[in-house]
């Protein structure tokens, strides 16, 4: 909820409680990102290790899966999707979901750097026209619909 504040020059200011809920939120919003980072990176290198590409045959699946940076990253990315789940619970979709994008710079970068990917130019741009969009729409409120779906349930 928001209101419109005399000090502020007639700007819509959140108020002042939502302090400790935005702060929640950003909590939430690193920690998915490292997860999401992590379980990508993981998974990815685990991939590697692989010598079987993988088919319809989903046995080769579940070998894969017997891979310790594999099962890794399969659990860093179930946690990743419950801490997206309350993430959600705390701020819009329109908002959670382009911030996450976020999550695709850190992967460039990690492939970049730690799995000594190649990344050329075009991706580069790619990456830096994603983080600013997510940039862009990190700046706007977390919640235009009022309080989060946790306070409507009270």
């Amino acid at each position: 909820m928001t209101n419109l504040n005399a000090r502020s020059g007639g700007v819509m200011e959140a108020p002042q409680h939502s302090s400790g809920a935005a702060l929640k939120t950003y909590f939430v919003l690193l920690f998915f990102l490292a997860l999401k980072a992590a379980g990508n990176s993981w998974m990815a290198w685990g991939m590697k290790q692989v010598p079987e590409r993988m088919s319809m045959n989903p046995a080769l699946y579940l070998r894969a899966m017997l891979n310790p940076f594999v099962a890794m990253g399969i659990a860093a990315l179930i946690l990743a999707l419950l801490t997206r789940m309350a993430l959600l619970s705390l701020a819009d979709l329109s908002f959670v979901l382009p911030v996450t994008a976020i999550g695709y710079v850190i992967a460039v970068f990690i492939g970049k750097a730690f799995l000594h990917e190649t990344v050329t130019r075009q991706r580069w741009l790619g990456t830096l026209l994603i983080f600013g969009g997510a940039a862009l729409v990190g700046s706007t409120s977390r919640n235009t619909t009022g309080t989060p779906a946790v306070e409507k349930t009270k």
